[in-house]
């Protein structure tokens, strides 16, 4: 892909340079920068203008002192530039974002989830990549791609199953949407913390519908859903829902209250309380747990430790994702189906919880929604 126009006349090595000597100083020093700065500096380093101790300082030091709105939008923008965006032929997309560096301490049915909704009548796309930090954990891409599911499809061909009604739904991954900032994986591995670019990533939006584009995804930290809402809002999200769930996902708890904030036609984003009893959801965990006799995990090259055997735990998940979806009951079976609920409710297409959950669970009953992965 060649330098976006905005760009072509910018000495973007010069800028990396301006900004690093403002954001770098120290806690009482440091300057912010504008939001088009930071814009350019993130395609400075899409575009290799500037070395990977440079591109790690820049990343580092916005973390260090705190990005602000405009820094986030900013780094956004500048992986929206370098994002191939399609449209696919239905009227709403339901965008469903899941931590990009997994799980590693509980088995997804979040994979699922798509398929669910799909089978509900809500065409959805979920997004991600193999492995990345801090967690290196068990991923969308990971789960899918042992169920069977094809997991390295153009954004196009993407699209084009998304929006065959037999189908409904999809996975898309970064290396497809992305491929430069998919590239910084390793330089990524290689800073250890957690930069800007986990937070603004999952807001790319590649795959829009032709009308609205729902923005679903997960949180754990408190100050989390207004930063995801302004940016969804700033994208162009028609509405988000943004779940307080286990490891940050879209799935709250199933043992205790949780909470979620949502939005819609681009307002202010509300809080709103829930409980898993209200939707008759009664289990000891909080969510799915990894198999005792899972392998141990993998070690890598490059010294990071893992926790779980990554092949292994996706393949668990896999299994009972598909056993949940043809009806099974257990800890997945209620995780897609309060996560199903949360997400029809949210697009009002039921008008209160308890008739969303009836709806999710009549389509898992009747194995609608495992059809649309076999």
């Amino acid at each position: 892909m060649s330098t976006p126009a905005a760009f072509a006349d910018t000495d973007l090595q010069a800028t990396m340079r301006s900004i690093i000597q403002r954001i770098a100083t120290g806690p009482e020093l440091s300057k912010d920068i504008s939001e088009e700065e930071a814009r350019l500096g993130t395609a400075a380093i899409f575009e290799d203008k500037v070395d990977p101790v440079r591109a790690a300082i820049f990343f580092i030091a916005l973390r260090m002192k705190r990005e602000t709105a405009e820094e986030n939008r900013g780094v956004l923008d500048a992986i929206r530039d370098y994002t191939t965006c399609v449209t696919a032929n239905v009227d709403e997309v339901v965008d469903l974002a899941d931590p990009y560096d997994g799980y590693n301490r509980t088995l997804p049915a979040s994979p699922f989830l798509p398929a669910l909704l799909a089978a509900c009548g809500a065409p959805t796309v979920s997004h991600g990549l193999d492995t990345v930090g801090p967690k290196y954990g068990i991923t969308h891409r990971h789960v899918l791609a042992a169920a069977g599911v094809p997991v390295d499809l153009s954004t196009q061909a993407a699209a084009d199953r998304l929006s065959n009604p037999e189908l409904g739904w999809t996975y898309v991954d970064q290396a497809q949407f992305c491929p430069r900032l998919h590239d910084l994986v390793s330089l990524r591995q290689k800073m250890i913390k957690r930069p800007v670019l986990t937070t603004v990533e999952v807001l790319a939006k590649p795959i829009s519908g032709r009308q609205k584009t729902h923005f679903v995804t997960g949180y754990v930290h408190k100050p989390y859903p207004p930063v995801y809402a302004m940016l969804a809002r700033h994208v162009g999200f028609d509405s988000a829902l943004i779940v307080r769930g286990t490891e940050g996902g879209v799935i709250p708890s199933l043992r205790q209250a949780g909470k979620y904030f949502a939005y819609h036609d681009g307002g202010e984003e509300v809080g709103v309380d829930v409980d898993p009893v209200s939707i008759g959801i009664r289990q000891e965990l909080r969510a799915v747990p990894l198999p005792d006799d899972l392998p141990e995990a993998e070690q890598s090259g490059d010294d990071i430790a893992l926790t779980v055997n990554v092949r292994a735990a996706a393949k668990a998940a896999a299994d009972a994702g598909m056993a949940a979806l043809a009806g099974e009951k257990g800890g997945a079976y209620d995780s897609l189906v309060y996560a199903g609920a949360l997400v029809l409710h949210h697009l009002r297409r039921q008008p209160d919880l308890n008739s969303a959950a009836d709806q999710v669970r009549a389509v898992l009953d009747s194995g609608a929604a495992a059809a649309r992965v076999k």
